[in-house]
């Protein structure tokens, strides 16, 4: 598919939600999928994902997700002065506030008017894999995608050091997809065990995929890029979508 692309200013107190939004150019209405970005905001490489996830018949929109911090448009580089930059931002933003952002932004989504009603995912990189795990307690939420996903094993979450994030995960309704590389030092296989410990006892619906490679290995920038784990997770992450929220079936 075609996609046409857009930033959009969600008003919001304080400061608005500026919002990456990729959609299908043909007309209709598709299933929404709200994009959580990691710790560098709206960098081009998330905005090449939901270009790419848009071309398969999405409506997806990525968040700046340090609005109530940094000032709309801010991209943080690639650097160890930027990592130093993401992760204070993070500390200084509480989980309520993450929370409140996600609520508001998943209302905006549902009432745009290329999304089909009732049909909203999320998907998440790091620290928005964590973002995404949060989302899935939504009710309206149908399905989610958390890769490699931080803190979720032991709690840590901006301000928080223990959100509760896996005490909450029977509060999920949709179905739960866990994507990880095996090399991931900020998810170690104790964290990995600890989170399917949580899920298998949640007894809510859910999927781990594992792949030999370190973290962050969708970034098409740096040294740490595995294009065939991106496309074998990504092909999985979109047969889910399709599924669960544009066929429905569960």
């Amino acid at each position: 598919m075609i996609v046409t692309t857009e930033y959009v200013d969600i008003p919001l107190p304080g400061s608005p939600m500026r919002t990456f939004v990729a959609a299908p150019a043909a007309e209709g209405q598709y299933p929404g999928i709200w994009c959580y970005s990691d710790i560098f905001q709206l960098t081009p490489p998330l905005l090449r994902f939901c270009v790419r996830l848009a071309g398969y018949g999405f409506v997806a929109a990525a968040p700046e997700i340090y609005r109530r911090i940094e000032p709309p448009g801010t991209v943080i580089p690639f650097d160890d002065a930027g990592r130093t930059r993401g992760q204070q931002d993070a500390a200084r933003t509480t989980v309520a506030h993450f929370d409140a952002d996600c609520r508001a932004g998943l209302d905006w989504l549902s009432q745009h008017p290329r999304v089909a009603p009732g049909k909203i995912g999320v998907v998440g990189f790091c620290i928005g894999g964590h973002l995404a795990f949060r989302a899935a307690f939504q009710p309206d939420v149908r399905a989610t995608v958390c890769y490699y996903g931080t803190g979720i094993h032991d709690g840590k979450l901006g301000q928080d050091a223990d959100a509760q994030s896996l005490a909450r995960a029977t509060e999920i309704r949709g179905e739960l997809l866990m994507i990880f590389g095996t090399r991931d030092p900020h998810v170690p296989d104790a964290g990995r065990a600890t989170i399917d410990r949580a899920l298998q006892s949640s007894g809510i619906r859910y999927n781990t995929l594992l792949y030999p490679a370190e973290h962050a290995f969708t970034r098409d920038e740096g040294p740490r890029f595995d294009p065939e784990a991106t496309d074998l997770a990504f092909a999985e992450m979109v047969r889910l979508f399709r599924k669960v929220i544009q066929i429905g079936k569960t």
